[in-house]
């Protein structure tokens, strides 16, 4: 698996997700995307494990999935009018931001960035060409947690549509080649749940986008 040369995270870009962690989010919804960076080096393809290490085992809140829909950029792009921005994609793929909470929430200095950039932190599945793609905005995106349903929505609810991100992203800023963009999230996930249920060894995530393809991951404790 390549890895990429940046990849930009979206948070709060579903209203359900926003609404399901507003103490931790805050509740109202952006009037700009919130972005947010992962280590590149956190990218893992289909079938390989996520991993838990000690540094992530904290004692409340652990390690959670979300389930997303990532574009990756054919070209570098700067200023990139909204009309125009499905012409610098090339293509898309299922992907999960994997996300510790503590490391997020509490430790992170109010900066997302470490707890979603330890190492296996970023599955992405096989990118399929835009081609093939007749609608960024009309996908089912769908996670399922060992077999369960517990995220369902179609990437028409973003707050922020796929073609509006890559403007403002671009915006004085060129954007590498390669450069993967996480669309966001939506309600469902583990921290969001009564009580929370997160990540544990022996767990099999999969995120499923209708019309681009299947990402499977397994989570395996080390060290």
């Amino acid at each position: 698996m390549l890895r990429p040369p940046a990849i930009f995270g979206i948070g709060k870009n579903y209203a359900d997700h926003a609404a399901e962690l507003g103490a931790d989010l805050g509740a109202e919804l952006p009037q700009h995307p919130v972005v947010f960076f992962k280590n590149p080096a956190s990218v893992i393809a289909n079938g390989a494990p996520i991993e838990l290490p000690p540094v992530v085992r904290t004692d409340a809140l652990g390690v959670d999935y979300e389930g997303e829909l990532a574009v990756i950029l054919g070209t570098d792009a700067r200023d990139v009018p909204e009309a125009q921005a499905r012409s610098v994609i090339a293509a898309v793929a299922p992907a999960n931001d994997v996300s510790q909470r503590w490391w997020q929430w509490q430790a992170g200095g109010s900066q997302w960035n470490r707890g979603k950039s330890f190492d296996t932190f970023c599955p992405l599945g096989e990118p399929v060409p835009i081609a093939a793609i007749a609608d960024l905005q009309n996908l089912t995106l769908t996670t399922r947690l060992n077999g369960a349903v517990v995220q369902q929505a179609n990437t028409g609810s973003m707050i922020f549509s796929v073609a509006r991100l890559i403007a403002e992203l671009s915006r004085g800023t060129t954007l590498l080649a390669g450069t993967v963009i996480l669309t966001g999230t939506p309600a469902g996930v583990g921290a969001g749940r009564t009580p929370p249920r997160f990540l544990r060894d022996g767990d099999v995530v999969e995120v499923e986008l209708g019309g681009v393809g299947l990402l499977r991951n397994p989570v395996m404790q080390v060290g």
